[in-house]
């Protein structure tokens, strides 16, 4: 899927998450919730390091770009490494180690660890990179070319420090989840692991699928392609994707966030 269908589930996701806790009788702190679907709206574009081509290869500038080509080589000289009998061969590693469930759970657990041990800095640096995806993916007819990119970067800086504020008040959601002490701010970590995990499922619907199971082999496939049928799959950016899932992503965050708000 592309840029902005991929924010656009990852938010839903996380809403989603959101109306189930209240179903349960453990609502989240609607700080919680804003956080917690900005974040994952911005996950959900992070697996495409891997692709140069990618809404978040642009986002941080010649940063990005550089890391995107790290990602790739890396990417590839793993798949190359693990690769099975059945595995096709491949010029690059677009669609291999960041689409799978292992990274989604290490990109999760290392911003967990990054929010507990840095304190404030290390809060306000996972809220800027995520809101920098978020608004790119949600905003993106707005952000198009280099011009609109210190905008982006000054926008997602000034909400980052004011959601840092929120949630640090007391009953808004620093401790969400985990309550013990030192514990605040460990729910981080599973607004990414879920944005991942979005961007993956969306990924599988496509015509190439996605090798989600990494590294669980699948008969003499170690990178095998998970998907539907394939007459149920589609191209990216595709009508399927802007006049079907779009909306459908759209409507169904909504509908999770009235409920999670208890609204409905």
């Amino acid at each position: 899927m592309m840029g902005p269908a991929h924010s656009l589930s990852g938010a839903a996701a996380w809403l989603g998450v959101g109306a189930a806790a209240a179903a349960a009788g453990q609502p989240m702190p609607w700080p919680v919730l804003l956080v917690g679907a900005l974040i994952c709206a911005g996950a959900a574009l992070a697996p495409d390091l891997d692709h140069k081509a990618a809404t978040i290869s642009r986002s941080f500038g010649p940063l990005s770009r550089w890391l995107c080509e790290i990602v790739d080589k890396l990417s590839y000289a793993v798949y190359k490494a693990t690769k099975k009998q059945g595995d096709p061969r491949r010029s690059g590693g677009h669609r291999t180690l960041t689409h799978t469930w292992l990274w989604a759970v290490l990109i999760g657990v290392g911003t967990s660890v990054v929010a507990i041990s840095s304190d404030r800095w290390g809060v306000l640096a996972i809220l800027f990179v995520h809101l920098v995806l978020a608004i790119e993916g949600l905003l993106w007819r707005a952000t198009r070319g280099s011009s609109a990119d210190v905008l982006v970067w000054l926008l997602a800086a000034t909400t980052a420090w004011i959601l840092a504020g929120m949630l640090d008040k007391p009953g808004n959601g620093a401790d969400w989840l985990f309550t013990a002490p030192g514990q605040e701010y460990l729910w981080l970590g599973l607004p990414v692991v879920l944005g991942a995990i979005v961007h993956d499922i969306g990924d599988a619907l496509t015509v190439s699928g996605c090798p989600i199971l990494w590294p669980i082999p699948v008969g003499r496939k170690r990178w095998y392609p998970v998907g539907p049928p394939r007459f149920m799959r589609f191209r990216a950016g595709s009508w399927v994707e802007l006049r079907v899932l779009m909306p459908a992503f759209m409507l169904l965050g909504g509908v999770g966030c009235a409920a999670a708000l208890n609204v409905i």
